[in-house]
């Protein structure tokens, strides 16, 4: 069956989505809303989608199927809600919600209304986790017992624009956003690759000092100064997992953002900014190109003109050969991609999970195991590391 999506949001992010939806040949009409209506009119124009709707509760009250949701990141949890709670599928980008009653509301909705939700974690699909995965299933690793995922993205690499863009006059109150709070990238390549979930954690946070009203906590809305986190986790069945979260770090994060390693007892591998190397007993091999997501298309391509020219890199990247383009449809053939080649997965994942009524790679329980360790990674972290136990909300019930 063909379903039609509404687009909440219509920022820098939210058109290359619109733009792959609108191509899948499983949709048949994409809309837009958003709370600047001009935003949302000139991406109807630019990419030749079927209307927008005047508010967010327009478009519930609409016959529109499913919603995709790319507003502030603190906003998604009450949305997506809304939106399960009006009968409308739902794709949120990260995270799910900042908070563990966020999550589990999504969650109750969820089973209560038998409805999709997905939160589109790119890092489910980086060459990376997709390497691992695979390793993972053939026993390569024989059994991992620590495993480490770094979201390295300095704020001066595109993120000052980006909440310029989407905060107005008071940016730099929503700048400050706990970085333990915007986890998913680093904890779902971990959990993506190697399943289970965390039970404890201990957290350390790092205030800031640029001193330019930036983490800065009487300027914060969330009250928060650390600009960069760690976290051990405790893993279910034994073994640790350690997370980075950084906004001030010298890092080239345009040309990889996450990072990931995963060690076993029987062989490991590691990745840094330009390489990859899988690892045995007996030694070394060197996978980088397996990793390598090569540009999709130029940026300066017209297509990110909304995209500061900052976080372009994130948006060119096509797939690498450790992905599967068999199963992408024809129509998303040299559409541009990102984040080291994760949005047409991503796309199609919701899409089909929808039409067929499937479950979703990141289904609600899945996302809520990259997003509830990192809410509650922040509480420790303003404890001073106490160790505090992570809730698991259980594994997705099975469709079908």
């Amino acid at each position: 069956m063909t379903f039609s999506i509404g687009i909440v949001g219509a920022g820098q992010f939210s058109g290359q989505f619109s733009r792959l939806f609108h191509a899948h040949p499983l949709v048949d009409g994409v809309f837009v809303t958003d709370v600047i209506p001009e935003r949302a009119s000139a991406l109807v124009e630019r990419q030749s989608l079927a209307g927008t709707y005047p508010s967010f509760e327009a478009m519930l009250d609409s016959d529109v199927d499913a919603v995709a949701i790319f507003t502030q990141r603190w906003t998604h949890g009450p949305l997506a809600v809304q939106a399960l709670r009006a009968g409308k599928h739902v794709y949120s980008a990260v995270p799910m919600a900042i908070s563990e009653e966020e999550i589990r509301a999504i969650v109750d909705a969820v089973r209560e209304t038998g409805l999709t939700y997905m939160m589109g974690e790119t890092s489910y699909y980086n060459p990376a986790t997709v390497y691992a995965r695979d390793r993972m299933r053939e026993g390569a690793f024989g059994r991992i017992f620590y495993a480490e995922g770094d979201y390295v993205h300095d704020m001066d690499l595109g993120f000052y624009a980006a909440y310029e863009y989407s905060g107005g006059a008071e940016w730099k109150r929503t700048a400050s956003y706990p970085p333990m709070l915007y986890p998913t990238h680093s904890i779902g390549g971990v959990l993506g690759a190697i399943g289970g979930h965390a039970v404890s954690v201990s957290a350390i946070g790092v205030p800031d000092d640029r001193g330019d009203g930036v983490f800065d906590r009487e300027i914060s809305m969330f009250g928060n100064d650390f600009s960069n986190a760690s976290a051990l986790f405790e893993l279910a069945g034994g073994g640790s997992m350690r997370i980075n979260e950084f906004r001030r770090v010298g890092y080239p994060s345009h040309l990889r953002e996450s990072r990931f390693r995963y060690f076993g007892t029987e062989g490991s591998f590691e990745e840094t900014v330009n390489a990859a190397l899988w690892q045995d007993k007996t030694g070394a091999t060197d996978v980088s190109a397996l990793m390598d997501a090569a540009p999709s298309v130029s940026p300066d391509d017209p297509s990110l003109a909304d995209i500061d020219p900052a976080l372009r890199a994130a948006f060119v990247s096509g797939l690498a050969p450790v992905h599967d383009p068999s199963r992408l449809p024809a129509e998303f053939h040299g559409l541009p991609n990102g984040h080291e080649g994760s949005h047409q997965f991503l796309a199609d994942d919701f899409v089909r999970a929808v039409a067929y009524g499937t479950l979703p790679p990141v289904n609600a329980w899945e996302a809520a195991r990259y997003t509830l360790p990192g809410v509650i990674a922040h509480q420790s972290a303003l404890q001073g590391g106490v160790r505090l136990p992570v809730p698991d909300l259980g594994d997705a019930p099975q469709r079908g």
